[in-house]
């Protein structure tokens, strides 16, 4: 990697940069605050003459539904003031600057494959547990993409008991079975299990079962038997560990220790 790439890890409230920075950005924001965030991400490649940008190189992890090939936006729950808007423009770069784009649900898996050769042999997939409740997988060390370069397989809308699963296993599942109300969302409940509050330890230990149950047979389907964890609420999976490693017996389970670190190697990765 030269020293005129960066790589970007671009979520709905900040732009979390390979040179150590972190930029607010809104997703729910209008075209110009998107765009200024985008331009002051992509800004210490400028520097003071344009003529530099000719070896420069952008890698972005990002959120779909979006166009990797083009680097265009198309979502419409995120970024909807530049739904159809490519990045390349928002942010101010010519079309000298080399740009990638990955999934932000495969790019972490693509990084731990690029620093772990070991993982490039069998089959393992990625959960990334927040909002939502992604999925993705390799198969010796190829990560699978469905058309779009999106994950080839989905996770979060399996039937699931009375909805699908997302429903029993993200933020809002962990909410609702604690039930009562807090001011620091997740992470105030996570704190209350460790000071060992039943209700909070049966919030997370409620998501972890779900959680097996669900995945279980998507497992066994595509044979894997090594999980990694990722997102917000995977800081928390030592409170889920127990009910899921009880659901899925014989499979390997890892927190990503530095998750946008690993998604940022992903995304240097579509620079090679």
């Amino acid at each position: 990697m030269n020293t005129k790439t960066l790589l970007l890890d671009v979520g709905g409230t900040f732009i979390k940069c390979s040179d150590g920075r972190s930029i607010p950005i809104s997703s729910g924001g209008s075209r110009a605050e998107i765009a200024a965030s985008l331009q002051e991400a992509v800004a210490p490649l400028k520097g003071s003459d344009a003529s530099s940008l000719s070896d420069a190189a952008v890698g972005v992890c990002i959120p779909g539904p979006f166009d990797y090939r083009q680097g265009v936006f198309l979502m419409k729950h995120k970024f909807a003031s530049v739904y159809g808007e490519s990045f390349r423009s928002l942010a101010g770069l010519s079309d000298s600057v080399r740009m990638g784009f990955v999934h932000d649900v495969n790019a972490p898996l693509l990084g731990l494959l690029s620093e772990r050769p070991e993982l490039r042999r069998g089959r393992v997939a990625l959960v990334t547990l927040g909002t939502g409740l992604g999925f993705s997988y390799a198969v010796d060390g190829i990560v699978q993409m469905s058309e779009s370069l999106g994950p080839v397989r989905s996770l979060y809308d399996r039937p699931f008991r009375e909805s699908i699963l997302e429903d029993y296993v993200s933020r809002r599942a962990i909410l609702k079975a604690y039930g009562k109300p807090i001011e620091g969302d997740v992470k105030e409940i996570s704190e209350r299990a460790r000071s060992g509050e039943k209700t909070a330890m049966d919030a997370f230990l409620s998501a972890g079962k779900a959680f097996s149950e669900g995945v279980r047979p998507l497992l066994e389907e595509l044979q894997i038997k090594t999980i990694f964890f990722g997102g917000q609420i995977a800081r928390s999976f030592d409170l889920m560990e127990p009910a899921v490693r009880q659901g899925l017996p014989g499979v390997s389970l890892e927190v990503i220790a530095d998750y946008s670190r690993t998604a940022m190697l992903g995304a240097a990765t579509v620079l090679e």
